[in-house]
């Protein structure tokens, strides 16, 4: 059954050439990668298990992997992105399970993971209420899950300061600006869309707070949940 949230296009992963370009240019983000994997592997305990949805070319997953003895899954609708993650994970000699697979009918069983993560790709989810209840599938009972993705009321001041932070070549530069003003921020949520989603969700409550261009909304799964 369709929800109001479905968006008006298929879920389609990056492929190919716009992986590898993706994948180069998102290494620049390499510190706050780092950033996010120290502050996740101080709050999980050893052995905890940690889903991130839609990794892309795996450097979070793989960042975290440094830090702990974690068990990580990345799943991603990307064929082409699976084979880079896997590589850089054999290059970074992490032990991390990429696999191919839809966020809306995540191939694992209930209850399984302690914490999972999304980051920069929930906004691009054909059906996000789906995977936003997979989510909770999939978690164990007082497991949390995270996504962190650009928001909607972004200004293009804020966007075009952190393309200048970034570095980039002036081709690079100015795909980026394009990419955000036509296709990300088009995309993007509002807080209050966030909130009603979360709250029709099997999750029923959320708490978001903005963070740079973005937001960050956690859920949690209630103790005792099957």
């Amino acid at each position: 059954m369709n929800s109001s949230h479905d968006k008006g296009y298929r879920g389609v992963g990056m492929e190919g050439g716009i992986a590898r370009w993706y994948a180069k240019n998102t290494r620049r983000d390499m510190g706050e990668f780092r950033a996010l994997a120290d502050r996740f592997a101080k709050a999980l305990p050893r052995g905890s298990r940690v889903l991130e949805v839609a990794p892309g070319p795996g450097y979070l997953s793989i960042e975290l992997a440094k830090r702990g003895d974690f068990g990580i899954k990345g799943l991603d609708v990307s064929q082409t992105f699976v084979q880079i993650a896997r590589a850089n994970a054999r290059q970074e000699r992490v032990d991390v399970d990429f696999q191919h697979g839809n966020a809306s009918a995540m191939p694992f069983g209930g209850g399984f993971f302690d914490l999972v993560l999304c980051r920069a790709a929930f906004k691009n989810f054909s059906q996000p209420l789906e995977a936003m209840n997979e989510m909770y599938r999939v978690l164990k009972p007082g497991g949390r899950a995270v996504i962190m993705d650009l928001r909607k009321d972004v200004s293009l001041n804020d966007v075009n300061a952190y393309i200048r932070r970034s570095d980039l070549s002036w081709i690079n530069s100015l795909l980026y600006k394009v990419t955000f003003r036509y296709l990300l921020i088009p995309r993007a949520y509002s807080r209050e869309q966030l909130a009603r989603m979360a709250l029709q969700s099997e999750f029923g409550r959320s708490e978001i707070q903005a963070v740079d261009l973005g937001f960050e909304v956690s859920l949690t799964k209630k103790e005792g949940s099957a």
